[in-house]
């Protein structure tokens, strides 16, 4: 029964995260209709810049208690970068897929030597940060305090997009435009600002995951590649565009890769692709994407 809940808030931990990159990309090809193979990259940008934030915090007399704070603050400023790089991605609007996936791997490779001039080749790490909260006993498991605060934030975050999509005038127009940009803008509506926003929240969706994720592992050069497989794992498992996709995939990919961690370590990437070959095979769109004739 352990194992079971230890698989269970490992897999969700890791869910947790992903659902974060994987919402960031979901939201921003909904709007825009674009793939965004640069979401890794932003990812390890928030995990870089959340190490270096937190130095700097804590070399100002900030109490090590306040690093969690500090991390979600530091992901979410270092997420403006998103306003300079849509500024790029205008280019292909409109075009081709195939110019899009080769400006965003483009972008992904440029951040890479980006990272190994500013930061190194050497992965960075925040020490012993991870246990500063202690641990909590759940069902005679002893789970790291800062698990559990990671998954409270990526909900308290999720239910914040929900609410802004659904409840505000912004979001509406937002929602306006994913269904019809030529009719949005008929009416109004500045398609290019909206395009703008959209891509900076769902850049710094990204980077606040990596700035939540680094105390417990390091940030490396390979991170950015990495995550790129399980977040496009975590879209094709849902639907493209589909946030209650992103949910429910990021949970299957977690929860898979975590029981593969106990029980065969040696099949923990093969499983997840296991389950996107499946998904494919059954649910080509995802379960929750849309069907297209």
């Amino acid at each position: 029964m352990t194992a079971i809940v230890d698989i269970i808030l490992g897999g969700t931990f890791h869910a947790a995260i992903l659902f974060l990159v994987a919402a960031g990309l979901q939201l921003v090809f909904g709007v825009q209709q674009i793939v965004n193979l640069a979401c890794g990259s932003f990812y390890a940008l928030g995990a870089y810049f959340g190490i270096t934030a937190v130095a700097v915090a804590m070399k100002f007399g900030l109490p090590p208690l306040m690093f969690f704070p500090v991390l979600i603050l530091a992901g979410l400023v270092i997420g403006v970068v998103g306003l300079p790089i849509e500024r790029v991605l205008r280019t292909v609007y409109r075009r081709d897929e195939s110019y899009q996936l080769l400006l965003t791997f483009g972008l992904l490779l440029m951040f890479q030597d980006v990272f190994r001039f500013t930061w190194g080749a050497t992965p960075r790490t925040m020490d012993n940060a991870y246990m500063i909260y202690g641990t909590t006993h759940i069902m005679g498991v002893q789970v790291p305090t800062y698990n559990l605060l990671v998954i409270a934030a990526s909900i308290g975050i999720a239910a914040a997009l929900g609410l802004f999509l659904q409840r505000t005038k912004t979001g509406r127009i937002v929602r306006a435009t994913a269904e019809n940009r030529d009719m949005a803008e008929g009416l109004g509506v500045n398609a290019s600002k909206i395009f703008a926003l959209v891509f900076t929240v769902g850049c710094m969706l990204g980077t606040v995951g990596g700035a939540l994720v680094v105390p417990s592992s390091a940030a490396s050069l390979d991170m950015a590649v990495e995550l790129v497989v399980e977040a496009f794992a975590v879209v094709v498992i849902g639907g493209l565009g589909s946030m209650r996709g992103a949910l429910v995939g990021a949970l299957i990919v977690g929860l898979m890769r975590a029981a593969s961690i106990s029980i065969m370590p040696e099949m923990e990437l093969l499983s997840v692709y296991l389950v996107v070959v499946a998904a494919l095979i059954l649910r080509p769109a995802g379960l929750f994407g849309k069907v297209t004739a």
